[in-house]
């Protein structure tokens, strides 16, 4: 037996089959994807797409891609097919993808089932853990063919992940994330930054909520008192969402300074970015720690 080949036998089982020409996987919603030969052609309708497809090389093959597909650089100049959340389905056929990748939660579920009439082949992704990261870069990789490049960014990816596992065990610190300011938002535990919290050993205060991005008011979140509150957001905003809640001075995050920014690109991009936005939100909530110590 050569045994130099299990490893390779080993991936092509975990991410479907993949001969040299036909490739196939199952997509995040249960669906078998199958290409006859390596997608040449990729429209990608989430800005984490893009990022994910350029990061095991196959950015290249990227001919079209929703609004703030940004990063890296290369990206920018992808021709648009509309937002995330609103698509031009005339310009994603009129560019003959041979791979469409959608993004569950974030695309019009009505978008996506005309794409599918429109016999498009269709991988929906829906990261909502950590560890969904580095399996979503190698199936990306079986129906790109770029398996090797995949494979060094998640044994990169994978290291620093288990490295940011010793802050899981410490002491709980109770979060607040907000998304958004008006309306005021934040995440549950079954969304991806709900994972990145307790990787960090948070408790996030709207965890329990059945909406993955709920709604919440001043309220609520001065009734859960919680002992750090991490703003993300969009750009410049930052600084004046933070101020909105240092009135409140009976939250303990407001009443021992412990209001935090995260850049959202580190954090609320489901890539291998958000490894930028664990470290420094384990750092963050190591400092609430180191304060009540």
């Amino acid at each position: 037996m050569n045994y130099r080949l299990i490893p390779i036998v080993w991936l092509c089982f975990l991410a479907g089959f993949a001969s040299a020409g036909t490739r196939s996987v199952t997509d995040y919603t249960g669906q078998k994807v199958r290409l006859a030969q390596p997608a040449q052609r990729i429209v990608s309708l989430a800005p984490h797409v893009t990022e994910l497809l350029f990061s095991i090389g196959a950015g290249e093959r990227v001919v079209g891609a929703v609004n703030y597909s940004d990063y890296p650089e290369a990206a920018e100049s992808i021709p648009r097919v509309g937002g995330y959340n609103a698509l031009d389905l005339e310009r994603i056929v009129a560019l003959e993808p041979d791979l469409v990748v959608g993004w569950q939660s974030g695309n019009n579920p009505a978008d996506l089932e005309k794409l599918r009439r429109f016999d498009l082949p269709l991988f929906i992704n829906e990261p909502r853990r950590l560890t969904d990261i580095p399996e979503t870069l190698r199936r990306l990789a079986v129906l790109t063919a770029t398996e090797k490049r995949a494979e060094a960014v998640i044994a990169d990816f994978e290291a620093r992940l288990e490295e940011l596992r010793r802050f899981s065990d410490r002491q709980p610190i109770k979060v607040f994330y907000q998304i958004w300011d008006r309306p005021l938002m934040s995440v549950n535990d079954e969304h991806l930054i709900g994972d990145v919290i307790r990787l960090c050993g948070g408790r996030n205060v709207f965890g329990e909520t059945v909406s993955l991005t709920p709604q919440v008011s001043e309220e609520s979140v001065i009734a859960r008192a919680p002992q750090a509150i991490v703003i993300g957001g969009m750009g410049e905003q930052h600084a004046e969402w933070l101020d909105r809640w240092r009135r409140w001075e009976s939250i303990p995050a407001v009443a021992h300074h412990h209001l935090f920014m995260i850049n959202p690109d580190h954090l609320q991009r489901h890539t291998v970015r958000i490894l930028q936005g664990a470290e420094t939100l384990c750092g963050q909530l190591q400092q609430v720690r180191d304060a009540q110590n």
